[in-house]
């Protein structure tokens, strides 16, 4: 399967971020790193099958992984890298439309002149 591309990659990202608990899991996953479904529904007002179904659509949207098991215990961990293709992606957008601002005020400004 070919490496996503940036836009798609940052709607992987986006869409999956839209939902709160969602959000919820990747910040306990980031305040007290790897954990099991189980240590997560422990921590969090959901159920373990709530807790399954958003990990693997974080999963899905390469935010999180498996980390190497330890004898039954099967926790998950972060992965940056999708955040930070969603980052450049907003970069990127954000600059074109800097340019394109800046290109308004100019002619905006010659008109004045």
């Amino acid at each position: 399967m070919p490496p996503p591309d940036a836009e798609s990659q940052a709607v992987a990202v986006f869409q999956a971020l839209t939902d709160p608990t969602r959000r919820a899991l990747l910040e306990e996953l980031a305040r007290a790193g790897p954990a099991t479904v189980t240590d997560l529904a422990r921590r969090l007002p959901i159920s373990r099958q709530a807790v399954a179904k958003h990990l693997g659509l974080l999963a899905g949207a390469g935010l999180i992984s498996a980390a190497r098991p330890t004898g039954r215990r099967h926790p998950y961990r972060l992965e940056p890298a999708p955040i930070r293709a969603a980052q450049i992606w907003l970069a990127t957008l954000a600059h074109r439309w800097d340019d394109r601002l800046t290109a308004l005020e100019d002619v905006l400004n010659k008109e004045e002149s």
